[in-house]
C-alpha cells in the first residue's frame, strides 16, 4: 500500500511553504512578524507610508519611525487604528502598542528600491555545496529556485 499525497489545486508560495514549516519554531514568528513591513502602506496609506515607517518589532511593541515632529504628533491620535488596521491585515493580534520615534525619512518612493548592493561571485567549494544541499530536493523547479536563494545569500553575506 502507497501513501500519496493529495494533489495540490496550484501551487503553493514559498512564503505560504515556510510558514509552515516553521510555524512552531522561532524562524516562524520571525516570518510572522515580517508580515507588518509587508502590509504596512496598505494598512495606514501612501500619505503616512511616505512619513513614517517600521523600524523595530519586540514583544507585541511596533517601533515606527517618523520623519518629523507633527507627524509623530498626527500618528500618536491615530495609534489604536494603526494597530487595528495592522492586526487586520496580518491576520492575527501581533501589535499591541506602537511606540513613535523620530528618524530617517523613508524613500521619497516608497516602491523604489535602495541601491542595489555589490554581490560577489561564489568560489567553486560554495557552488558544489549549493549543489550538494539542493540535490536532496526531489521537484527540479523547486531545488532551482532554492538553489538561486542560497547562491544569492552567500554573495551577499
Amino acid at each position: 500500500m502507497t501513501d500519496k499525497r493529495p494533489r495540490m489545486k496550484r501551487p503553493a508560495a514559498i512564503a505560504d511553504l515556510l510558514a509552515e514549516i516553521f510555524q512552531d519554531k522561532p524562524a516562524g514568528k520571525r516570518l510572522k512578524e515580517g508580515k507588518i513591513w509587508l502590509v504596512w502602506e496598505r494598512s495606514v496609506g501612501e500619505q503616512i507610508a511616505a512619513r513614517a515607517r517600521p523600524a523595530a518589532f519586540r514583544d507585541g511593541t511596533l517601533t515606527i519611525s517618523v520623519d518629523n515632529a507633527p507627524w509623530m504628533q498626527q500618528l500618536t491620535y491615530l495609534k489604536e487604528e494603526i494597530i487595528a488596521r495592522l492586526n487586520k491585515n496580518i491576520g492575527d493580534e501581533m501589535v499591541k502598542e506602537i511606540y513613535l520615534k523620530a528618524g530617517s525619512a523613508p524613500l521619497s518612493n516608497p516602491h523604489e528600491s535602495p541601491v542595489p548592493r555589490q554581490c560577489r561571485i561564489l568560489t567553486l567549494e560554495e557552488r558544489q555545496k549549493i549543489e550538494e544541499n539542493a540535490a536532496v530536493i526531489s521537484d527540479p523547479e523547486l531545488r532551482e529556485v532554492i538553489s538561486r536563494l542560497m547562491g544569492t545569500h552567500l554573495k551577499r553575506n
